[in-house]
């Protein structure tokens, strides 16, 4: 079969599942609202944005990472690091204002870090950000030990888990948005975004075309690394406690949502619009769950169902389109009739 026959129906297939989620999306928020209960109160509805924020601001970077064809699972450990170190500091009498640049550094090093062993030794970066999961919580727990630290000033408490007025909209969510959409023009709009496409469907094709594919993907971990810290920094405050186990688990919901919402874990493909969807559809299903009185431990369950889906479903879905494809380019042509002389 033709190679562009090929990626056009891995394209075509992908954007249906986008569509899919999307849609998926508007229907369990309809049935949430109408056989919930609670579940449209302003508040609930603050909540629910709150608590998925922090898997929204990681899906951002982890979005274009998986698509140039890498992975980071060491962002929650990153983000537990970042939130311990502002607690240590924060201890010691520094101000916020100094603490918070100081986190977001650390979560550049920490990227840089990941993106050094994957871009200069050629380390696959599945294996490498496991060890670094493990690494930089060992670090966070060594920095603060088992202490939480809550007393943080009131204002930025109040920022990172208060809402505007009597709406539902949480003050945090505003700066999601501006992030959202430079991510977006710089995804779908930028020779850079384009760049990043064409290094998942071939890295190889992607060099000889004289793409700087190691450059790329430093840069994109060192973002990943730079929002985690970002993270780390809104869920102490969000929480009001600072703990060296803070975000634990947060990875699986990050690539859950992020594979969910259509981005191929082989990368090449995928839109923002998708893996954005897939992150609210999974905070919407686990708010749910939360009002249904159900355990943590079947959510995480669920969480754990809704990935393997999302790998598999995609692909299943590919693999129809292309050998649906396949069956109408070898399909004979319709043979015409003869015109009947005429007389």
């Amino acid at each position: 079969m033709p190679e562009s026959l090929t990626r056009a129906s891995r394209w075509s297939a992908s954007s249906r599942w986008d569509t899919a989620v999307g849609a998926l999306l508007v229907v369990v928020l309809l049935l949430s609202f109408t056989t919930v209960d609670g579940f449209g109160n302003a508040l609930n509805l603050s909540f629910l944005i709150g608590n998925t924020l922090p898997i929204a601001l990681i899906a951002l970077p982890m979005t274009l990472l998986v698509v140039s064809g890498e992975i980071d699972l060491s962002v929650a450990s990153t983000a537990g690091l970042s939130g311990a170190v502002m607690g240590a500091l924060w201890n010691q009498g520094m101000t916020i204002e100094t603490i918070i640049p100081i986190c977001l550094v650390i979560g550049v090093l920490c990227g840089l870090v990941n993106g050094l062993l994957v871009t200069r030794l050629g380390l696959p970066s599945l294996a490498v950000t496991i060890g670094t999961l493990a690494a930089y919580r060992g670090i966070a727990q060594i920095v603060l030990g088992s202490d939480a630290v809550t007393d943080f000033p009131t204002p930025y408490l109040d920022f990172a888990a208060g809402r505007i007025g009597d709406t539902f909209v949480p003050y945090a969510f505003l700066p999601f948005l501006v992030l959202l959409s430079i991510a977006v023009v710089a995804l779908h709009a930028t020779p850079f975004g384009r760049s990043l496409f064409a290094i998942g469907a071939g890295e190889e094709a992607a060099r000889f075309a004289g793409i700087r594919v190691k450059r790329q993907k430093l840069i994109l971990f060192t973002l990943t690394g730079l929002m985690s810290a970002l993270t780390g920094v809104f869920w102490a405050l969000h929480y009001a406690s600072a703990r060296y186990d803070n975000a634990t688990g947060l990875e699986l919901s990050v690539v859950a949502a992020v594979l969910l919402g259509g981005i191929d874990f082989d990368g090449g493909k995928g839109t923002l619009g998708g893996a954005v969807a897939g992150v609210f559809l999974l905070g919407a299903l686990q708010n749910v769950m939360s009002l249904r009185d159900v355990s943590a431990q079947s959510q995480i369950v669920v969480t754990g169902v809704l990935l393997v889906l999302s790998v598999l479903g995609p692909r299943v879905a590919r693999q129809f389109a292309v050998a649906r494809a396949g069956r109408r380019a070898a399909a004979p042509p319709p043979v015409s009739e003869a015109p009947t002389p005429t007389p």
